[in-house]
């Protein structure tokens, strides 16, 4: 029944949404209220999906924000962008299957990274916006085109530096070797460079940084964000 229930919702997010600005605002606007009142991932992956179909569609953007309450617009506009810099990001990747596994649970996710906050001085917001872009917290299991593993997907060579002897695949050791290589390059003072140093492409930090700065504003994007699918029948969903 989970599973049935997980390669619907996987189905749902990797369509497009058909519909006009007014009616997708709306939708938005409702799917937007809903998460605030009481987090599910029906709500949430409904907005996934019609953020995914502005992301590709610049005309039906900008008709659709101008719709918004000005609190989702302005997250709409960031999510928007952040997802079409990671499709740059990505766009040069060779076809492979995706091997996926479950997250940890949202609580114990959460506890690693104010534990490795506590330790290094990087923000909540900083490394569980790493998680979810290198990995949807956990849940997408590869090594990276250059060798990179792990839910913070490290390089072989940098994990030995930073992770103080710990499991590159384990959440709570991959978290705080993060915090400590961002920390050990300018974070949480220069977060920026920082994250260009974990990945050198400003597409990768911009796109970082808006989520990050999407869940620092609002934790509850943080559940929203842990509630997106972002593979399907063994294969990526693109922005």
């Amino acid at each position: 029944m989970l599973l049935g229930t997980l390669i619907a919702t996987a189905a749902l997010a990797a369509a497009p949404v058909h519909a006009t600005p007014r009616t997708l605002a709306e939708r938005m606007t409702a799917d937007d209220d809903a998460l605030r009142q009481a987090p599910r991932r029906a709500d949430a992956v409904d907005l996934q999906r019609a953020l995914r179909t502005l992301s590709r569609d610049r005309r039906l953007a900008r008709a659709t924000i101008r719709l918004l309450p000005p609190r989702l617009a302005r997250n709409t506009r960031d999510i928007t962008v952040a997802l079409r810099e990671l499709h740059r990001l990505a766009a040069g990747w060779p076809p492979h299957r995706i091997r996926v596994g479950a997250a940890e649970p949202l609580g114990r996710l959460r506890g690693h990274y104010r534990r490795a906050q506590r330790r290094f001085g990087v923000g909540v917001h900083v490394l569980a916006a790493v998680n979810f872009v290198e990995s949807q917290f956990g849940r997408l299991r590869n090594d990276s085109v250059s060798g990179a593993q792990g839910p913070m997907q490290f390089m072989p060579a940098t994990w030995r530096a930073y992770g103080m002897g710990g499991n590159i695949k384990d959440p709570r050791d991959a978290i705080l070797g993060a915090a400590n290589y961002l920390h050990a390059n300018g974070a949480p003072g220069d977060e920026t460079r920082a994250l260009l140093r974990y990945n050198p492409s400003a597409d990768y930090v911009r796109a970082v940084s808006r989520y990050a700065r999407r869940i620092r504003a609002d934790w509850r994007a943080y559940y929203a964000y842990y509630a997106w699918v972002t593979h399907y029948r063994g294969k990526r969903i693109k922005p």
